[in-house]
């Protein structure tokens, strides 16, 4: 009579044993393993397969040990190299599983050998690594499993934070799971993140006081100082500022390289894209307009007889406001925070990135930086995406159907 899974389960652990091909790849090899297998009466419990550079390596974790280990002494598969070994560790051990992603330009073997000596000093385990991207940037995932309490993984994500930093390699750890499948509302700074510039500096410029507000931006995205009062100093320097400059500062507004693919690939997904910002509406509708991007909340200048008066209209958005926008978008999607991204550089961006279910700092202050779950130093929006799980290769088999199918 054949046995149900719950009748074996006690056994899998005893009567388990790891079938492992490795050599060139060439079409055949899996359907051979495991034609040979079958006879044995085996379950398979686990298998994994990668090719590298050409070179296959392929493992199997199956019951029947007895059974499999002598079919395997007298299986011969034509320049591979087949073995034998007992599983590593229980089958039904389940710890905390994480990904962390690192990023470089170039990704160096002494910042790899120092990060996963971190997470080997931590007591995590690297189970899988995978190539996301070669290009902008070159970045793999790390599934790494770990027993640690999620206090323990705190403390992991900012050690290696420290030294990827310490080696100009960026690196991430995010949860495993569910939580990073499907629908995503994805919430953007605008000034330094999704575009080069800072709007406020491209106004003052039409003004001759630059340098001046320039100044002042810095303080208040180090966090020296309260951004809604800095914003009304900077503001009050436009005053008189004829409106007709807004056209000439879209026209100077350029997009983060990147921006574009991250946004057209988001959209494919079906993720929902937000703008917050402490600039100015009149530049930021037009931009999310052209990314079709649905939710926007951004100051208004106010204007008197074609001039502006030096003043913003209504509350201003600050740090507190960014973080009620998140949470207002992601009701209006309906989905719950964990299912939230939020993007930023300044430190009015640091509650809505703590509210997230994912925080990154891009190009950011060091205080963000600190306090993100994720850090990206790399000049290139699109960098968020191995983030998510999705790879270049996706984005571009992606890219390539719509062109075949004329779509934009």
């Amino acid at each position: 009579m054949p046995t149900s899974p719950s009748d074996t389960s006690a056994d899998t652990v005893r009567d388990t044993v790891l079938v492992t091909v490795t050599g060139p790849d060439r079409p055949g090899v899996t359907s051979a393993l495991f034609a040979a297998l079958e006879p044995t009466g085996a379950h398979v419990l686990d298998v994994e397969q990668v090719v590298v550079g050409g070179v296959l390596t392929l493992s199997v974790l199956t019951t029947h040990e007895d059974a499999v280990r002598a079919t395997v002494a007298g299986l011969r598969i034509e320049g591979l190299e087949i073995r034998c070994t007992a599983p590593a560790r229980a089958v039904d051990d389940r710890p905390r599983r994480l990904h962390v992603t690192l990023l470089g330009a170039p990704l160096l073997p002494a910042a790899v050998a120092r990060v996963t000596t971190v997470l080997a000093q931590a007591g995590a385990n690297v189970d899988r690594i995978r190539r996301m991207s070669a290009e902008p940037v070159t970045s793999v995932e790390l599934d790494v499993s770990t027993h640690g309490s999620p206090a323990d993984v705190l403390a992991l994500r900012r050690t290696l934070a420290v030294e990827a930093g310490r080696h100009g390699l960026d690196a991430a750890v995010s949860p495993a799971g569910l939580a990073r499948m499907g629908r995503r509302l994805v919430v953007m700074d605008v000034d330094s993140t999704l575009i080069q510039q800072e709007v406020i500096e491209l106004l003052a410029a039409h003004a001759g006081r630059e340098a001046e507000v320039a100044a002042v931006t810095e303080r208040a995205m180090r966090g020296e100082i309260d951004f809604a009062a800095s914003l009304r100093e900077r503001v009050a320097c436009l005053e008189g500022l004829d409106v007709s400059v807004v056209d000439a500062v879209r026209a100077a507004v350029e997009l983060t390289p990147g921006a574009r693919t991250l946004c057209r690939t988001l959209h494919r997904l079906g993720f929902t894209l937000a703008l917050v910002s402490g600039g100015f509406l009149e530049v930021v509708g037009p931009l999310a307009a052209d990314l079709g991007i649905a939710h926007v909340r951004a100051n208004r200048l106010q204007v008197v007889h074609g001039r502006f008066t030096g003043r913003v209209l209504g509350p201003v958005v600050d740090r507190a406001a960014k973080a009620t926008a998140l949470r207002e978008f992601a009701a209006a999607e309906g989905l719950p925070l964990h299912r939230t991204v939020a993007i930023g550089d300044g430190a009015n961006d640091l509650d809505m990135i703590g509210a997230a279910g994912l925080g990154i700092a891009f190009n950011a202050k060091p205080v963000v930086r600190e306090q993100a779950d994720a850090a990206l130093n790399v000049p290139y929006l699109d960098a968020v995406l191995p983030l998510l799980g999705i790879t270049r290769e996706d984005v571009e088999d992606a890219d390539l159907a719509d062109e075949v199918l004329g779509r934009e």
